[in-house]
């Protein structure tokens, strides 16, 4: 069995750029790069360079399969079914997930990928037609966090982590159970990396043929993104649960009631001894002093009645106010260039999208260009895009609710 990736790697560091999970093609001996190649070598036995790309993305996917099959039955499956309880339902819960899910979808798309016969076309329609399904990894990814929280837990306990031990010798598993935890995180980040090494060495880079690779590459590109976006999200979400638990002073509504944290930050302020936490949520702009743990309500601006003026006198300054009320303004000193330019910029999108007028699309984008703020090229089929494909599903059951595993139902 191969050994999976390092337990230590970051998961979501490196975002969509995540290649730890299995051997990269690049790797295989005698493989010439920007070789076009078709699927097959010709009169020779040896595959081409494409050819052993779509071996690879089969053979990881057998081996990732066989990993988490490992999960499933040495680990999950032993806790169910010992004797006596060796961990809490809900340490259970929190540890595995729902890997159940992700095993069942990982051995259905082997079988899949087992039968195009080394065909690159079709190994890409495996990913267009089942895009849906790996709505699932939102779960597992949200969940990840607790699972190495729980996992931790585990090991401070003797008789857990003599447990947990004693099934990784079993396995024969040279790394422990937090390793393989992880290659969830990593695959679904992986696949679209993957198939872009078939797009890349695909002999005719036109036709149908090479729109359904490239439909692929952003099929499995777009569930990267939402998953990290769902995930980014979820954390922005806990996080405000956060503040609104230390915000002392603060006689307003819930704070989920004015969108998303955006942003938060700490600036010096003009003419007042402490500095100002400063949140930027959808929907307003809230300014408080810290205090110890906690924060002490200072002002709130509606986005919509938002005022930002940028000094031109000093590049790290800028100024917030009511528009009714221009002359009591916030005056803010960010600490470098880069932090102001990121702020004014949210601020002015957030103004834009609040206005209570209808201001052209264009217009919006016109104001936005002149901060120089360039958000990463998306693909082809954006995240909204599939956000839309998935409404059909239960997906903020998936991500708030997270299910028992069929075994332990």
């Amino acid at each position: 069995m191969e050994d999976p990736v390092d337990a230590r790697a970051e998961p979501w560091g490196e975002g969509l750029h995540n290649s730890n999970n299995n051997a990269s093609p690049g790797g295989w001996p005698g493989a010439r790069s920007g070789q076009a190649l078709a699927p097959f070598g010709g009169p020779t036995s040896e595959p081409s360079y494409l050819g052993r790309v779509v071996l690879e993305i089969v053979e990881s996917e057998r081996t990732y399969a066989r990993d988490l099959r490992s999960i499933v039955e040495g680990y999950l499956g032993k806790i169910i079914d010992a004797e006596e309880p060796v961990l809490r339902p809900e340490q259970v819960s929190a540890l595995f997930g729902n890997i159940e899910d992700i095993y069942e979808l990982s051995s259905t798309l082997l079988q899949n990928l087992e039968s195009c016969a080394n065909d690159p076309v079709a190994v890409a329609i495996c990913f267009v037609t089942r895009s849906q399904e790996f709505a699932i990894y939102t779960q597992y990814c949200n969940n990840y966090p607790s699972s190495v929280a729980a996992l931790a837990e585990c090991m401070r306990s003797k008789v857990q982590a003599r447990f947990l031990r004693e099934c990784q010798e079993q396995l024969h598993h040279a790394l422990p159970l937090g390793a393989y935890l992880l290659k969830p995180v990593q695959r679904i980040l992986k696949y679209h990396l993957l198939l872009q090494e078939i797009a890349k060495h695909f002999e005719h880079k036109s036709g149908e043929d090479y729109e359904v690779v490239l439909e692929a590459i952003d099929t499995m590109t777009c569930v990267a993104w939402y998953i990290n976006d769902m995930k980014r999200k979820h954390e922005h979400a806990i996080r405000q649960q956060e503040i609104q638990s230390l915000l002392l002073g603060w006689k307003g509504p819930d704070l989920t009631s004015y969108g998303e944290l955006v942003l938060e930050g700490t600036f010096r302020a003009q003419r007042v001894r402490h500095e100002r936490a400063v949140f930027l949520f959808d929907k307003t702009l809230l300014i408080t002093k810290r205090r110890g743990d906690h924060y002490i309500y200072k002002s709130h601006i509606p986005c919509s009645s938002l005022m930002l003026i940028e000094s031109t006198r000093d590049s790290l300054c800028f100024s917030l106010a009511h528009y009714k009320h221009g002359k009591q303004q916030h005056n803010l000193q960010a600490k470098s260039v880069e932090e102001k330019r990121i702020w004014t910029h949210h601020i002015k999108r957030l103004i834009l999208e609040n206005h209570h007028a209808i201001i052209p699309q264009k217009a919006k984008e016109a104001i936005l260009e002149m901060d120089l703020f360039y958000p990463p090229r998306l693909p082809r089929c954006s995240p909204e895009r599939l956000k839309k494909s998935w409404s059909c599903q239960p997906l903020g059951d998936i991500v708030s609710e997270p299910r028992q595993g069929r075994r332990q139902s």
